[in-house]
């Protein structure tokens, strides 16, 4: 969901920028782009570690619960699209493929992006605090192939972080890359595209085949 299918980063950078300025600290670019993709425990390990804090859980807790309090009502101001995904979620939706989203955001904010992106896209949507491990873990993307009725290898993920790759790749699903802040290595079993704009469902299919074939790495 963030910075694959909207340009949600920008808006945690706003909402973790502020958290840092409650702590009394300075949130610098390379502790940012540490905690993308990361489920809300470990972010905050990485803030109170960054900021010298003690690891206190219940301090932890609640500043996670002001975190999304506050990421919440900035979602709620309208969230803008990943270039393509809009349309390619409607050519797909269109078509009566299943899709699931994956996510490490927690439920309750979850659902308030879900009403400006649109529930009615997604045969099953997973979060981050509804599994064991949420990502780079691959508990969520065999939590949703399982719901789509699906095997990992029949379904292609589109991520942007390092950290969903690995969770989708360790579940066993061929990857479709495409970056959004960070950068993302190349390697085996995945696919880079510098963004969505103009891929379409028929794109799609020839990526997974490739993949599922052994093609491996290509980019564009």
């Amino acid at each position: 969901m963030d910075g694959t299918l909207v340009d949600s980063e920008k808006v945690w950078d706003v909402s973790l920028a502020a958290l840092y300025e409650k702590l009394g600290g300075e949130l610098t670019p390379e502790v940012r782009a540490s905690m993308v993709g990361s489920v809300a425990e470990n972010t905050m390990r990485i803030v109170y570690t960054d900021l010298g804090l003690e690891l206190d859980p219940e301090a932890m807790a609640e500043s996670s619960r002001w975190l999304n309090d506050y990421t919440a009502d900035l979602f709620d101001g309208g969230l803008p699209w990943c270039a393509g995904a809009h349309e390619l979620l409607e050519e797909l939706a269109a078509e009566g493929t299943p899709m699931a989203l994956v996510t490490n955001t927690q439920r309750e904010l979850t659902e308030r992006a879900l009403n400006g992106i649109g529930r009615i896209y997604f045969a099953a949507t997973v979060c981050g605090d509804e599994v064991v491990n949420g990502k780079p873990a691959p508990d969520p993307y065999l939590r949703a192939a399982e719901l789509l009725g699906m095997a990992p290898r029949q379904c292609l993920a589109v991520e942007d972080s390092v950290t969903g790759t690995a969770a989708a790749e360790g579940a066993g699903c061929p990857v479709l890359v495409v970056p959004n802040d960070v950068e993302v290595p190349r390697g085996m079993g995945r696919t880079h595209l510098s963004s969505l704009s103009g891929v379409d469902a028929a794109a799609l299919r020839r990526i997974h085949a490739a993949l599922v074939g052994g093609a491996g790495e290509r980019s564009a």
